[in-house]
């Protein structure tokens, strides 16, 4: 059985931060219904490269999900919603501040249905404050936080991570929370009101570099590939192609400076200690880099970890996914979408007791399942039809 098997999830959410949450919901084995708009769905289905029509990000945050496309700005799809949040376990939304509650589904409204739901709210800016109206994507918190203008190399502007580090890590934080308010749950038999926000997900990212800024009082400088506390630590470039070799301690050093055979470096005042590379960091890099151009990568990769020293070459993203550990490790999954033909997902990256993972269901076209999630909840055919003959109901 898997861990969540039973727990009924209601997925009100769209873009990546509430999709890639309860998609992880649904791969630990709760039953997900994405509930969208008939009319485009989630944004994330038009977000071009496409497979047969449907965005490839859509198709990254949505496996293991039926969809249920209902529109809430009709009496009767509002009153579906709430009618199923009376029975589900969990509720997550993304909606802009005040919009759930206008369309009935707001946090009161449903645990006052259901004292036992776990009710999710997910925001750019959170639901109090200056900023709570304000409208919150992964770039916009980019640099909003600060973390936008401490990216990139020294003297360049202002860079955006592109892997969107802020909605991903916000998927998790509500992932964790959901799970923690279900434990509760089984002790008090009460639910619970979650909130997390883009926001506070980047003020808790940044928890360190505010350590840092709040000792030394002065900003933090762009440092390309390294880190202002450590050094070295970044890339290098070798004889070939850049490599990352991460020195974090003085074991590391001393053991790297006898491996290369200049075991003097680690006797020298400017060397001996991290806090003296540190201090003399350009000194620090231009000795390494020295050594580090009279090898390929690989051999320094090959080198570094029969010495135990961690490194790695500077990969693309193709590089990864063909190493050979990629495979060993299961973590890329194919199956076939019954309309969309052969396709590749990344799996769930948590494993129990070294089971193999399972790809489960692919992600739905738009309104896939309207009728199956409804009759699940306990809608009868003649109900069905009087939804869709109200314009509340969209695909089969």
């Amino acid at each position: 059985m898997t861990p969540l098997a039973g727990i009924r999830v209601l997925d009100f959410s769209k873009v990546l931060a509430g999709p890639l949450c309860a998609q992880w919901l649904g791969d630990l084995g709760a039953e997900v219904t994405k509930i969208e708009p008939p009319r485009g769905g989630d944004d994330t289905r038009g977000w071009p490269p496409f497979r047969g029509g449907v965005g490839a990000v859509f198709l990254s945050a949505n496996r293991n999900k039926r969809s249920l496309a209902l529109d809430l700005k009709t009496e009767a799809g509002r009153h579906a919603a709430r009618r199923m949040a009376a029975q589900a376990d969990v509720l997550i939304e993304s909606y802009a501040t005040g919009v759930a509650e206008r369309l009935g589904i707001g946090a009161e409204e449903t645990r006052a249905l259901n004292p036992r739901l776990v009710y999710c709210s997910i925001s750019g800016f959170g639901r109090t404050g200056p900023l709570k109206d304000g409208l919150g994507y992964d770039v916009i918190l980019q640099a909003f936080s600060g973390i936008m203008a401490m990216t990139g190399e020294r003297g360049g502007g202002p860079a955006r991570s592109p892997f969107s580090p802020i909605d991903q890590s916000t998927g998790m934080n509500a992932f964790s929370g959901i799970l923690a308010a279900l434990l509760e749950r089984h002790r008090t038999g009460q639910g619970c009101r979650l909130e997390v926000s883009l926001f506070e997900t980047a003020a808790a990212l940044l928890g360190y570099n505010f350590q840092i800024f709040w000792e030394k009082g002065n900003l933090p400088e762009k440092c390309g590939s390294g880190h202002e506390s450590l050094c070295p630590y970044q890339a290098f470039d070798a004889a070939d192609r850049p490599v990352l070799i991460g020195i974090a301690n003085d074991n590391l050093w001393r053991r790297f400076t006898a491996g290369v055979e200049r075991p003097e470096l680690a006797e020298d005042p400017r060397f001996r200690t991290n806090a003296d590379r540190v201090a003399n960091f350009a000194e620090t890099v231009a000795v390494v880099q020295s050594i580090v151009a009279t090898r390929s990568a690989d051999d320094w990769v090959e080198f570094c970890l029969r010495i135990g020293i961690p490194c790695a070459a500077v990969n693309t993203i193709a590089d990864m996914l063909a190493h050979p550990h990629m495979a060993a490790r299961g973590m890329v999954m194919d199956y076939d979408h019954p309309q969309l033909g052969p396709l590749k997902t990344m799996a769930q990256p948590i494993q129990f007791d070294g089971r193999k993972r399972t790809v489960g269901s692919p992600p739905p076209m738009l309104g896939q399942h309207s009728a199956e999630a409804l009759a699940s909840y306990g809608f009868g055919a003649d109900e069905i039809a009087g939804l869709r003959a109200a314009g509340a109901l969209g695909a089969s």
